[in-house]
């Protein structure tokens, strides 16, 4: 069931939506050569401490994960696509970084995620960051009052295509509210006119996440948790929090 958000419950989560992009900010300005994945988790948990906000992600445990997730932030490097558990592992100079988070704050959440190069970038990995978040603007900007979600999936697989990047088919964005997922599914590629229709007061996390190797298959990691492009390609993954209004769309996971 999806539920349908009051103008009061969208600025209530809009201040959810800030922790996100705060706990965002300081991983990404603290990420450089040297620094571990539990280390970013340890300065999202600290954002997430001094907000009063709690993690959905900590302790979640969805039908497919032997194991409750283990963190606050996903930190998925290089040829993880998603889901990646922050481990000691330390950053080298290149890795492409992916980092999703969440916040929950006065019982509603916020859901976002961003994409950078520690050190120095290869021109292809920017080349997979800059279309990923323009597949997400594209998606953001297809989540109006009156279209359907299959034109939200249209616009982010045409982005995706067009660049000869691969797509996950069994991953997308999802409804976001009292839960972190919530219904419905948003897939990142589809037929456009298809699908439900979007209303004034709906919540989705939009998030593209796309495969530099053109193909669409993927592995799950022995973890149980991160999933692994199957040909080791590099992936990248953007995501934010988005209110259908009739003013169009309002980003809740902004800074």
């Amino acid at each position: 069931m999806v539920e349908i958000k009051t103008d009061a419950a969208l600025d209530a989560m809009r201040e959810a939506g800030r922790v996100v992009a705060d706990a965002l900010d300081a991983v990404r300005r603290t990420a450089a050569v040297g620094v571990s994945l539990r280390e970013l988790d340890e300065v999202a948990r600290e954002v997430l401490r001094e907000a009063g906000a709690d993690s959905p992600f900590l302790g979640y445990r969805p039908g497919f994960a032997a194991t409750p997730f283990p963190a606050v932030i996903c930190a998925s490097v290089n040829d993880a696509v998603v889901h990646g558990i922050p481990t000691g592992h330390r950053l080298r100079d290149g890795d492409l970084v992916s980092i999703d988070c969440g916040a929950e704050l006065g019982g509603w959440t916020g859901d976002a995620a961003v994409s950078f190069v520690v050190g120095t970038p290869a021109p292809a990995d920017l080349a997979l960051i800059e279309t990923t978040e323009r597949a997400l603007a594209a998606g953001i900007e297809a989540a109006v009052v009156g279209a359907r979600i299959g034109d939200i999936s249209h616009a982010i697989g045409s982005v995706g295509r067009a660049a000869g990047y691969g797509i996950p088919a069994d991953f997308g964005g999802h409804g976001v509210g009292r839960g972190m997922h919530e219904d419905p599914h948003v897939p990142n590629d589809g037929r456009p006119g298809r699908g439900m229709v979007l209303r004034h007061g709906m919540v989705l996390a939009i998030e593209p996440m796309f495969l530099a190797g053109g193909r669409d298959h993927y592995r799950t990691a022995p973890d149980g948790w991160t999933l692994l492009t199957h040909d080791g390609s590099r992936a990248a993954h953007a995501e934010h929090t988005v209110a259908i209004t009739e003013d169009g769309p309002r980003i809740l996971t902004l800074p």
